[in-house]
């Protein structure tokens, strides 16, 4: 199969992920476009300022918007679709300034499927050349043999939470932290429920309605604050900070980073999710990339549809 080059590569992807959503939805997504905007504050830990000198680790409090979603591209995805739904998403803006800000994103699974922006393309056209009347082996099937860390991906289990207030989530990609006196570490963004974890079963799942997680989160946050702790994975020297599909070790440490307190649904929710365009890439003086080739991509791609989407 021949790739494209830096040029295009983020439009092939955009176009591949509307094959898998059965085409374009305009004003949506192309993964996770069942969502919904939430706002609150970040108040940051007492430790977050000595692994980075960012903004936002140093203030008493920072606004911030997050989104919450459901996995697929299909803005009427089932909650509770056991093939469409996982992994959710999450992403969370520090509105720093006036049009000033940096964000994180991260999803409900500890993991990604490939390396390189290249791979998931591959991953992306073999899914969406493998529909039902597929001959044998499929074109996923050749794929996830010959990628064994996107096979984990797609066999891994993906329970659905009780509340999106009981789902933890996991940045995809490492950052390099650099605090005031210039010691630099590297690590991952991790967002837990201050409610703690809850999943359900597969019956338990079954009986639920297909909106039921942003039904039960509308409902919580109505009589009270829903509220995450964000926490850094710490790598160790020789871990591989540049590689999406790669787990550290078990015994890695982890930084208290902050808390993010929300508080209410955003007004006007479906426009201002057609507006906001989240970026993979800090931006902010004190949190950098890694070296990570999916970064720029990503960007790119979340750039590329989030303008598409604001057009429609």
């Amino acid at each position: 199969m021949s790739l494209p080059n830096a040029a295009t590569l983020s439009k092939d992807l955009l176009q591949a992920l509307d094959v898998l959503s059965g085409g374009v939805h305009p004003g949506f997504r192309p993964v996770h476009a069942k969502g919904v905007l939430l706002a609150g504050a970040f108040t940051p830990s007492p430790e977050a300022s000595s692994l980075t000198r960012a903004p936002h680790a140093n203030r008493a409090s920072t606004p911030v918007t997050v989104r919450l979603s459901d996995s697929s591209g299909l803005p009427a995805v089932a909650d509770n679709d056991p093939n469409l739904a996982s992994p959710r998403g999450f992403a969370v803006r520090f509105h720093l300034a006036e049009h000033v800000h940096t964000d994180i994103i991260g999803h409900s699974h500890d993991g990604f499927p490939t390396r390189t922006p290249e791979e998931f393309l591959e991953f992306l056209r073999a899914a969406g050349a493998s529909g039902p009347g597929a001959a044998k082996p499929s074109p996923i099937e050749i794929f996830l043999g010959a990628h064994p860390k996107a096979l984990e991906f797609v066999m891994a289990p993906k329970p659905f939470p009780t509340s999106f207030a009981r789902e933890a989530f996991f940045g995809v990609n490492a950052f390099k932290f650099t605090n005031k006196d210039g010691a630099s570490r590297y690590g991952r963004f991790r967002i837990r429920p201050d409610a703690g974890a809850e999943y359900l079963d597969a019956p338990g799942a079954a009986a639920k309605s297909a909106n039921f997680l942003f039904d039960e989160l509308r409902e919580r946050i109505a009589k009270g604050p829903v509220k995450f702790n964000i926490v850094v994975l710490l790598a160790e020297s020789g871990d591989t900070v540049d590689d999406a599909t790669v787990h550290w070790p078990a015994d890695r440490k982890e930084l208290q980073f902050g808390t993010l307190v929300l508080t209410s649904e955003v007004a006007n929710n479906t426009g201002e999710q057609q507006h906001i365009i989240f970026d993979p890439i800090p931006r902010v003086d004190g949190i950098d990339p890694s070296g990570d080739p999916l970064l720029e991509t990503r960007a790119d791609l979340y750039l590329l549809s989030g303008r598409r989407r604001r057009k429609a």
